[in-house]
């Protein structure tokens, strides 16, 4: 492991304590909570710590530049809201739907899920080949109980990758994410908000974090529970197949018992053959939110804030000239650069004989996900 992403990790650690809300935290995380992330990830293969590539990890992250980081690689993206078409707002760059289009398609991203009120029409990333679902619940607060059973179930149906967005990609994008760690591989509460602001710092705000705590237990018994209907569907699947390979043989081998003996092997051949039919019902249908409309929330959310707060840093030029060419302009990776070997320069006005000079571009690989894919592992994570 290098020594910038050994750093970047020990910064993402330190960050990861308390949430992005202003004043006193209600749910403080620990440095021992942050390790056991780190490690419980690295143990599911999210993590390779050989091939981190911080340098994209960055890119990607700036609200220029998509603001998208992997949770879960391969399996659910959390991003801020797209917008109706992509401009620079009071200095805050936003991206249309379009945007977004040819890294979901490289990345394996399949469908798109909003939490937030509407921005920009659904349609768009229907129209693109996305499945899209609303499941709207307030900034700020935490989703019903069917609102989070809807989310589990579109990511368990979903064959590929989930974006998931709120209006700036932290709390309610989080939170259900969260749900997601906990029931599929087991995380605790405060592993699973640990490992989610390692790697999208400040997600998971105020009550949020509670939240987590309450339906850690709950999680983990319906995580249990799928679990176990996965293995009796294979189980189901594995005993078809031994059933149609024993009537192939038959057929090869053309036996025949006495007729007493053969409609007994008939029946008991439409009896496992009808128990094969038997599987899990995965249509996904119209997803369930709470009606925006009755809702009331002041005009500047929390989200808002987040955004802006998240806009004042100070943008590469590459990125602006890239929003103004279009309104739907495509979110550009990160540049590949050649490495430029460490050299010193003397100074004559330096109190110092030698000062160590860097070039201000370093070399960045071009790696599919903003993870690399690879900041944990070159595979998509498997459902457990």
């Amino acid at each position: 492991m290098g020594l910038k992403t050994l750093r970047f990790l020990c910064v993402c650690v330190c960050v990861c304590d308390r949430d992005a809300a202003v004043g006193e935290c209600s749910f403080n995380l620990s440095v021992l909570d942050c390790l056991q992330a780190i490690r419980k990830a690295s143990q599911y293969g999210f993590l390779d710590f050989e091939s981190f590539n911080v340098d994209e990890y960055e890119h990607y992250e700036r609200v220029e530049n998509g603001d998208m980081n992997w949770i879960v690689p391969g399996k659910l993206l959390a991003f801020s809201s797209p917008h109706p078409r992509s401009k620079i707002e009071n200095g805050y760059p936003l991206h249309a739907p379009e945007a977004y289009f040819p890294y979901f398609r490289q990345n394996g991203v399949k469908a798109v899920v909003r939490l937030n009120r509407k921005l920009y029409d659904g349609r768009r990333f229907e129209n693109a080949g996305f499945d899209h679902h609303d499941l709207f619940f307030l900034d700020g607060t935490t989703p019903t109980d069917l609102i989070t059973r809807r989310f589990l179930h579109v990511c368990e149906s979903t064959e590929g990758g989930v974006a998931v967005h709120c209006k700036a990609g932290l709390g309610r994008t989080g939170t259900l994410i969260g749900c997601y760690l906990m029931k599929h591989f087991r995380f605790t509460a405060a592993e699973a908000i640990a490992w989610i602001r390692i790697c999208r710092p400040g997600s998971i705000i105020g009550p949020q974090q509670n939240f987590l705590e309450e339906k850690q237990h709950s999680m983990w018994v319906q995580g249990d529970v799928h679990r176990s209907k996965q293995k009796l569907v294979q189980q189901r699947l594995s005993r078809r197949q031994q059933l149609q390979q024993q009537r192939q043989h038959q057929h090869q081998q053309q036996i025949c018992g006495p007729d007493s003996d053969e409609g007994k092997q008939d029946a008991m051949s439409r009896l496992f053959s009808s128990m094969g039919d038997l599987s899990l019902n995965t249509t996904l249908h119209k997803s369930y939110s709470m009606d925006e409309n009755n809702c009331k929330d002041s005009s500047l959310t929390q989200g808002d804030k987040l955004r802006a707060l998240k806009g004042q840093r100070s943008q590469s030029p590459s990125s602006r000239l890239n929003l103004s060419k279009s309104s739907h302009c495509s979110i550009l990776p990160p540049a590949k650069t050649t490495k430029v070997p460490l050299s010193f320069s003397s100074s004559s006005s330096s109190s110092s004989s030698k000062k160590l000079v860097r070039s201000s571009s370093s070399s960045i690989p071009y790696i599919k996900s903003p993870f690399s894919l690879s900041l944990f592992s070159s595979r998509p994570a498997v459902i457990h």
